[in-house]
Parts: structure tokens; sequence; C-alpha cells
């Protein structure tokens, strides 16, 4: 009768069902984290990336969606969604083409559209547009700027917790009706 011995070694941490879920999602943070920036020189405090999967990313409505305006804290008028959420531009963005991707685009989700943009109130039709992402998808330009969403403001009205971050590369701010970005009192 042959018996298996059992060894009295401990069980490798890696080996446990928390421990393997918990190294792709380090390394997702740890990438996002090596991507973005730090704080640039008009103070804004760094907040690390936080991934967020592309699944519950917001985006316009399917058949072109609203772009409009709303005050938003000390920010004054700012550009919003149908829904009331907080759009931003990408400094990094050039010529009408976006330069956010992957692990950016987790955490700063694009405004995306199957149609024609329509402006709402106090936005202007003439400064809206859209432009081709890398992925063939269509995002939503304004006065030139692709449009973007901050995953952490989640569907909340009102909230511009990505305003004045520097990450992936370069700062993302809220846009004015004008199209021109705006920073926070103070900044």
């Amino acid at each position: 009768m042959s018996r298996t011995t059992q060894r009295n070694t401990p069980r490798s941490p890696w080996r446990s069902r928390g421990a393997r879920l918990a190294v792709p999602v380090a390394a997702i943070a740890a990438a996002a984290t090596a991507c973005g920036g730090s704080a640039g020189s008009g103070g804004a405090a760094h907040r690390p990336a936080v991934p967020v999967a592309a699944s519950s990313s917001p985006s316009t409505a399917n058949a072109g969606g609203t772009i409009a305006t709303a005050k938003v804290g000390n920010l004054g008028q700012v550009l919003v969604d149908g829904q009331g959420r907080t759009l931003y531009l990408f400094e990094k963005d050039q010529g009408g083409k976006s330069s956010c991707s992957g692990a950016c685009a987790a955490v700063w989700p694009p405004v995306t559209t199957t149609g024609k943009p329509h402006a709402g109130s106090d936005a202007k039709a003439s400064k809206l547009g859209t432009t081709t992402r890398s992925d063939g998808t269509t995002q939503v330009t304004y006065a030139g700027h692709p449009l973007y969403y901050y995953a952490p403001d989640g569907t909340t009205k009102g909230s511009a917790k990505g305003e004045g971050l520097n990450q992936f590369g370069a700062g993302w701010d809220v846009l004015a009706p004008s199209g021109q970005k705006v920073e926070k009192s103070g900044s």
C-alpha cells in the first residue's frame, strides 16, 4: 500500500485565490500609475490613476448625444453631457486626435457617439465635431478638443474630480462654452 506524504511547508501565497486575483489588479494599477504624471505647476494634487473596466465607461447617447453646459462648483459654466456629467480635454491631444488609449482610456473614457452630436444649453453647435479613434470608434470633439469623462466622477452631476490633474503625460481640464480650458480659481 502506497502512502502519499504531505509536505509540511507553508503554502505559497501566490497559489491562494485572493493572491491570484490581486496580481493582475496590482499590475494594472502599477501600469496606470507609471503612465501618470505628477502634479503640475498649477498646484493640483496628484491622484493615482484608478483603472476602470471599459464596459462601465459612460458615453453619449447612441444616435449622437447632447453636449451642453452647467455650473460646476467654483469652475463656473463648463461642458457636460446630456446627463450632466462633466467633460474634459487632454492637453496632450494634438490636431483634434486623441492621445489617450489603453490604460489612459480606462481612467479617462472618451465621449463616443454613433451619430452627429447635438448642442444643448449654451453649447455652440459650430464647435461640435467628431474624430476617429485608433480603435475605430467615433469620439466627440468641441472646438477641436476630443472630449473625455473622468471615471472617478462616475455618473454624478457636477463632479469634477479630474480638473487640473496631470496624468498620462499631460494636464486634464474642463472646458468653458468658448472651448477654452477652465482652471480652478487660485490654480
